[in-house]
């Protein structure tokens, strides 16, 4: 088993479909809570990987968060010692950020399904080559990135084209949320923080439309999802410790 390292925003934005699939590989996992420790400093010295989770702050926000640099920092130390990394949503903005890319309020906001689409090179990736042609992917983002240098674009979307993309062989930043379950999503639609994002005058019917795509849809993202992050672990290490899953907090 591997030690893998994830850093959590807020307790809404967790692991989701990730975390019974690192669990039943017997991963151990150290979370850092930048939620209830902003001032953390975590060093990524012996761990096999770096998960990086969503939350509602930007790119941009550093004076109010200053741990987002704190966080690009541990990405880029990761990358020049070849560790694998996973973004998720802020996650992706944050690594195409330490890597010196532009990110930047989209010019509309993606919260619910939205039809995704491999590229060439996602079709050939490990990772991504599940996808199919066309797949519906949960999204809830307002701010969006340009690639990273050397990094190749493996999911694009209609209206926000960079969604999902790789710098070497081992560090994957997603935009969407493949990670989230049918809970997870009910759990971000109760949130009063975000209804009013979807606009109060209109959240009602927003979100019985959004309960109905889930309905339709979390089947094949729940398969997708697995197959994905299964594929994604298995570029972690393999490392032979006698000590089972644990759970360790900052």
């Amino acid at each position: 088993m591997a030690k893998i390292m994830v850093f959590q925003h807020v307790p809404y934005e967790p692991l989701g479909t990730l975390d019974p699939l690192i669990r039943s590989q017997r991963h151990r996992i150290r979370y850092v809570n930048f939620g209830r420790n902003p001032d953390a400093q975590p060093s990524i010295e012996g761990y096999d990987a770096l998960i990086i989770l969503g939350g509602p702050m930007n790119i941009g926000q550093e004076a109010e968060y200053p741990h987002l640099d704190v966080e690009k920092q541990v990405i880029r130390e990761a990358i020049e010692q070849n560790i694998p990394i996973l973004g998720i949503c802020l996650g992706a903005q944050l690594i195409a950020a330490a890597l010196g890319a532009e990110v930047y309020r989209a010019k509309q906001s993606e919260i619910g399904w939205y039809k995704m689409l491999p590229t060439i090179a996602g079709r050939d990736d490990s990772v991504t080559q599940a996808f199919g042609e066309q797949e519906n992917i949960f999204q809830w983002h307002g701010y969006t990135f340009d690639l990273p240098k050397d990094a190749e674009l493996l999911i694009q979307g209609e209206e926000i084209v960079n969604q999902a993309y790789r710098v070497k062989d081992n560090v994957y930043g997603f935009q969407f949320h493949l990670e989230a379950s049918s809970a997870l999503i009910q759990r971000w639609l109760n949130l009063p923080v975000h209804q009013r994002e979807l606009g109060l005058d209109k959240s009602q019917d927003r979100i019985a439309q959004i309960k109905q795509q889930t309905e339709n849809e979390i089947a094949r993202s729940l398969s997708l999802s697995e197959k994905v992050f299964g594929a994604f672990l298995a570029k972690l290490p393999k490392v032979n410790e006698k000590h089972c899953f644990n759970h360790r907090h900052f």
